[in-house]
């Protein structure tokens, strides 16, 4: 019996951070923001909200009957911020949700951390005959590793969280098939150098250590290569032509990303959601924030096919297709 995806939810906090501010901050011009990456605004969490608090409140709103914390049989939750380095984040909103003594992890792979997350979601049902469902959660605050005065970063990035609930479908449905990548070979051009056992945060005395570094352009040059390449393989795989997709969410870098995967692809920009004029780049709560403000916005129906891809630091990228149910 295969696996989909039953329910979706999202959450973002409720500050808004405008291009106006971003620009006072980093001493750049707010027009500038939006022509170069399509983002108007993001949200940022408050100084008290946690990773895990956003998790939470999103994975919260997939609950309810017929699916109580009493039917979830894992958690997964895909996050490059966690709420500190140990326990996994992913504990602290099994405990929020009030979840049983069920498996519960973090996954990173940056901003493909999601779709990582699902394809392991999908392989534990396939191996687990008596599990039924598995939650699915990428949250991210980015806001707390931003260095406001690089324009190159604060400009794309704002927080939130995506949650999804995995399990058994019909045949015919849900996912069909993903593909992963990776490639170490890039790790300069996404990174955060300090806080792990290369550079202890106990040794540091560079703040900005701890800050985001990225290499815009590397990025779209590897992301335009590979995400397609993820993209095929996970079409191939599941027999879905590209020309058979009703629905396109990729990971929302920035609005102009979106749009030039989309044209390498050949997919009409009808059919592609977007959230990164308003929320930036919400990293691993990219996609799964995405499909669900595109599901409300205009509700999926059974039997339509849905395509998901992302690409992130490591570099990684990946894809998934599933008929929705």
């Amino acid at each position: 019996m295969p696996n989909g995806i039953l329910r979706v939810a999202g959450h973002v906090p409720s500050r808004v951070v405008d291009n106006r501010r971003i620009s006072d901050w980093a001493g750049t011009d707010e027009d500038w923001i939006e022509e170069r990456t399509g983002i108007r605004e993001r949200r940022y969490a408050d100084g008290e909200t946690a990773t895990s608090d956003l998790a939470a409140i999103a994975a919260s709103r997939l609950l309810g009957a017929p699916y109580e914390p009493h039917d979830i049989d894992a958690l997964i939750v895909a996050t490059t911020t966690p709420d500190q380095p140990q326990p996994a984040t992913a504990v602290f909103v099994q405990e929020r949700l009030g979840l049983g003594a069920v498996p519960a992890f973090d996954l990173n792979a940056v901003c493909s951390g999601f779709l990582y997350a699902l394809d392991v979601a999908d392989s534990l049902l396939c191996a687990h005959a008596d599990w039924r469902n598995v939650l699915v959660i990428g949250a991210d605050t980015y806001s707390t590793i931003m260095d406001r005065t690089d324009r190159r970063t604060v400009s794309l990035f704002g927080d939130g969280a995506g949650a999804v609930l995995v399990g058994r479908v019909p045949d015919g449905y849900g996912i069909h098939a993903s593909s992963l990548l990776a490639d170490g070979t890039t790790t300069d051009h996404v990174r955060v150098e300090g806080g792990g056992s290369r550079r202890p945060a106990a040794t540091l005395r560079d703040p900005g250590a701890h800050h985001f570094r990225m290499n815009g352009r590397a990025v779209k040059d590897w992301a335009v290569q590979h995400v397609p390449k993820a993209v095929h393989q996970a079409l191939d795989e599941s027999g879905v032509g590209l020309g058979d997709i009703d629905r396109a969410v990729f990971h929302q870098g920035n609005l102009r990303l979106v749009e030039t995967l989309a044209d390498t692809l050949g997919i009409d920009s009808r059919k592609v959601a977007v959230t990164a004029d308003r929320y930036g780049n919400t990293a691993a709560a990219s996609i799964p924030l995405t499909l669900s403000e595109s599901h409300r916005a205009a509700p999926l129906h059974r039997g339509e096919r849905v395509l998901m891809a992302s690409v992130g630091g490591g570099m990684t990228a990946a894809a998934s297709v599933m008929t929705w149910y």
